[in-house]
């Protein structure tokens, strides 16, 4: 098993690649934070992965909000003694053009997307520090590298983390502690399956495979990522595209 003992925070594992990412965690031996906004979510995927066999405990997180980050961490550590990976996946959208965007809709997906994992960077790093190990993975995007028409706010969310990435594994590393970033581009999650279905097969077009990702592929990427295989790789950015950017 590639994370047999490991302790894991999945942030937004309720549904779509969070869920698929906390499942196949623990598939692999992790021991399984599934924290999300979402309580009916959260169950159903403790249920399921210790249906399974496997090791879990539920949070309500609101990853905006800094007081609870740190109670999920305190937590964490009561429950299981340490925290070895963070995935730093809760994300929103809102989107709309430039010349119609709302403070709102820029406010919202700024607080989530980009505060959001501050926070919980931050709080798992001084925990990983000083256990002198550990490994942090964050979620950008196709469009923070590419940009994307109507998502102003998601793509400098998107890029801002990649930007946290690099910054964090210049810092963490003498302490043991490694940070990359997953760009996925358009996963069939719930959240994408909600777009036109025009620019869905607009996006299949563009893949050379024809084809567009499912959440398995981006939770093996994390899986990857947080195992002892890739224990040489730090700063970088992971593209999971199907080449559509080719």
């Amino acid at each position: 098993m590639r994370l047999k003992d490991k302790v894991a925070i999945v942030t937004g594992s309720g549904r779509g690649i969070g869920e698929f990412t906390a499942k196949r965690y623990a598939e692999e031996g992790a021991k399984v934070v599934v924290a999300d906004v979402n309580e009916d979510h959260i169950k159903q995927v403790v249920e399921e992965i210790k249906a399974e066999g496997g090791e879990a405990l539920g949070m309500v997180v609101d990853v905006t909000n800094k007081s609870k980050v740190d109670e999920m961490i305190e937590k964490t550590i009561e429950e299981f003694g340490k925290l070895d990976i963070l995935v730093n996946n809760a994300g929103i959208t809102a989107d709309s053009t430039l010349l119609k965007m709302s403070e709102d809709q820029w406010d919202k997906v700024i607080d989530v997307n980009l505060k959001g994992v501050y926070n919980c960077g931050q709080a798992a790093a001084k925990v990983m520090a000083d256990q002198g190990s550990g490994v942090i993975l964050n979620a950008s995007s196709v469009v923070g590298l590419y940009g994307n028409y109507g998502q102003t706010n998601y793509a400098a969310t998107k890029w801002g983390v990649i930007g946290m990435t690099k910054t964090w594994a210049k810092e963490l590393g003498k302490k043991g502690i490694r940070v990359n970033a997953v760009a996925p581009g358009f996963i069939l999650t719930p959240m994408v399956k909600k777009m036109p279905d025009k620019v869905l097969d607009m996006m299949k077009k563009k893949s050379p495979l024809g084809l567009l990702g499912e959440p398995e592929d981006i939770a093996n990427a994390y899986l990857y990522l947080a195992s002892d295989e890739a224990r040489f790789i730090t700063g970088s950015v992971l593209e999971i595209t199907g080449g559509v950017i080719l």
